[in-house]
C-alpha cells in the first residue's frame, strides 16, 4: 500500500514538472517572437547607462560617478560609527564660504595625529598647577570627529587645546602671506582710480569701497541736523511761522508811541 502511494506521488511530481517545463517553453518561445519582431536582443546594453563606480569602503557598492562624492563622505561616515541621525543633523557649511574672505581650515587625520603627539611630547611628564602633563593627552588619537559631541567623548581637553593652537596658527600664517603691506599703497596712481567711469565693469577693491564709505559718512555728517526745524512741519504750517515772524515787526512798528510834536 505503502509503496504504490509513493508511486503515485512521484508520478505526480514528474507531470507538474512536465507540466512546468510546456509552460516555461511556450513563455520563452512567445517572448523570442516579440523580441524578434522588435528588433531586440536579450544582450541588450544601454549606451547611455552612466558607468558605475566601486565604493572604496564597501566593495558591494556600485554607484555612478557623478554622486561618487557624496556616497563616499556617507558611506564613510557610517564606517565610522555615525548613525543615519547623525548624519542629518551635519551640515556641510562651505558652501557659504566660497565667495568670502573668511578663511578655512580642513583637519585629517594624520595632522591631528602629529599634533596631538607633538603636544604631548612637549608637555612635563609629571602633573603641574597651570599647564597640560603628558598623561591629559591621548596616546592614541582616533579619527576627526565630525560633530560636537564626537569632538567631546573622543578628544581631551588638552587635545582639543592643542588643535585649536595649531589650527589658529596656520590660519595666522595663510593671513600674513595674503595681506599686504602698508607702502604698497603709496605707488597706486589713486587719482586715476578715481576717475573711473562707470562703463568699466571692473571690481572695486577693497580700499576704493572703504574711501567710497569714508566719504558717505562726511557727507552725512555735514548735512546732518541743517533742516531739522523743517523736515519734520508740513508747508501750511511752515508759511504760518513765516507769516507770524514777518507781522511780528509791523504790529511793533503799529503800536509803537510816535513822539509828540510841541508848537510854539
Amino acid at each position: 500500500m505503502s509503496g504504490s502511494l509513493e508511486t503515485e506521488s512521484l508520478q505526480d511530481r514528474l507531470d507538474c514538472l512536465q507540466d512546468l517545463t510546456e509552460f516555461t517553453e511556450k513563455c520563452r518561445k512567445r517572448l523570442n517572437d516579440i523580441f524578434d519582431t522588435l528588433g531586440w536582443s536579450w544582450n541588450y546594453e544601454d549606451a547611455n547607462q552612466e558607468p558605475l563606480e566601486q565604493c572604496p569602503y564597501d566593495r558591494d557598492h556600485r554607484v555612478p560617478a557623478r554622486s561618487l562624492d557624496r556616497h563616499r563622505l556617507s558611506c564613510s561616515l557610517s564606517w565610522m560609527g555615525y548613525s543615519a541621525e547623525e548624519q542629518a543633523d551635519m551640515v556641510d557649511a562651505s558652501a557659504c564660504y566660497q565667495n568670502s574672505v573668511v578663511r578655512s581650515f580642513t583637519m585629517d587625520k594624520s595632522t591631528q595625529q602629529q599634533v596631538i603627539l607633538q603636544a604631548r611630547a612637549a608637555a612635563p611628564m609629571m602633573k603641574m598647577e597651570g599647564v597640560f602633563w603628558q598623561g591629559q593627552y591621548s596616546s592614541q588619537p582616533g579619527d576627526v570627529p565630525q560633530n560636537h559631541k564626537r569632538s567631546v567623548c573622543d578628544l581631551s581637553v588638552a587635545d582639543r587645546l592643542a588643535l585649536y593652537h595649531h589650527v589658529v596658527g596656520v590660519l595666522n600664517e595663510k593671513r600674513d602671506a595674503c595681506e599686504p603691506s602698508g607702502q604698497d599703497d603709496l605707488y597706486v596712481d589713486w587719482v586715476s582710480k578715481l576717475q573711473k567711469g562707470e562703463e568699466q565693469n571692473e571690481p572695486k577693491t577693497h580700499l576704493e569701497l572703504m574711501a567710497e564709505m569714508r566719504d558717505y559718512k562726511r557727507r552725512r555728517q555735514s548735512y546732518r541736523a541743517k533742516n531739522v526745524h523743517i523736515t519734520k512741519k508740513s508747508y501750511t504750517e511752515v508759511i504760518r511761522e513765516v507769516i507770524s515772524l514777518l507781522r511780528v515787526p509791523a504790529l511793533t512798528r503799529k503800536t509803537a508811541p510816535q513822539p509828540r510834536t510841541e508848537q510854539r
